[in-house]
């Protein structure tokens, strides 16, 4: 199967698990004991949001999926335009919209109808006046050319395999003096074929991941400069060994304890920065 067949397929795929997860956690494992408010409250703390964060936001919009919590590290300014990369149910555009306030505006793009409904439902219940969320594919961004002061993003990139296009769209709409803030995931070491090669794999966010060197090398070649890293750690292993698709393949596969070791010890989540030149 080449690439582009599998990105179609991914893109499939999620969107059968967006309608299958909007009112209920995917993440369900050792938080069986829990309801799907309090599992994504947990992975929210767990992955670096405030106990504010995660009440001041539209009870809808937290569905317990990211590595990373952009908004916190992206020094948001009163007035700033800012676009969110695979939005979700728009849980970081709440929050950056606290921040950039009436006179800013936040903008949430999302490849599938299903989340971009449930955001504008959100937005809506909540009063939320400075967000707009847009269907659209982040390779291929519906944003004009150099609007855009901030973006941010949550795990969505390493989902794509045109790592280059999405941040060459995303120097594209920003103006020039336009920064990025990214949480993600990359590799530190490569994965087996079998999770390379699997749609599944790239739902859980395993086989998108790149290197990486290899994802600042994108970046490096969309033109931005000012690239650092401020943090990296291990992904939590038990976010992805309780993600029902990461499950799917350790099954299928027949996976040892050593070989589970092994991909979750390849696994970083990191949040990285960079400017426009």
């Amino acid at each position: 199967m080449d690439n582009n067949q599998i990105q179609k397929n991914v893109k499939s795929a999620y969107a059968d698990i967006v309608r299958r997860n909007t009112k209920k956690s995917i993440l369900p494992g050792i938080f069986q004991c829990c309801n799907p408010k309090e599992i994504a409250t947990a992975i929210g703390k767990k992955i670096g949001y405030s106990e504010e964060d995660l009440k001041n936001v539209p009870e809808d919009s937290n569905l317990g999926i990211g590595c990373g919590n952009p908004t916190a590290l992206a020094s948001i300014k009163k007035g700033e335009t800012i676009l969110d990369l695979g939005s979700g149910a728009g849980f970081d555009c709440f929050l950056a919209s606290r921040e950039t306030g009436e006179t800013g505006k936040v903008i949430g793009v999302d490849i599938t109808p299903e989340m971009v409904t449930q955001a504008k439902k959100n937005a809506e219940k909540a009063n939320y006046k400075n967000v707009e969320f847009k269907v659209g594919e982040i390779e291929n961004l519906p944003v004009e050319n150099n609007s855009i002061d901030l973006i941010i993003s949550n795990c969505v990139i390493n989902l794509s395999n045109q790592k280059e296009q999405v941040f060459k769209e995303a120097y594209r709409v920003l103006k020039p003096t336009g920064r990025i803030m990214i949480s993600d995931i990359i590799l530190l070491n490569d994965l087996p074929d079998y999770v390379k090669n699997s749609v599944a794999g790239h739902i859980a966010c395993l086989a998108g991941a790149v290197r990486k060197e290899d994802y600042i090398q994108a970046i490096e070649k969309a033109g931005f400069t000012d690239i650092s890293i401020d943090k990296q750690a291990a992904f939590p292993i038990e976010l992805m060994m309780n993600d029902p698709i990461a499950e799917k393949i350790v099954r299928e596969n027949n996976l040892s304890e050593k070989e589970i070791k092994d991909i979750t010890n390849s696994i970083a989540s990191i949040s990285i920065r960079a400017k426009k030149s």
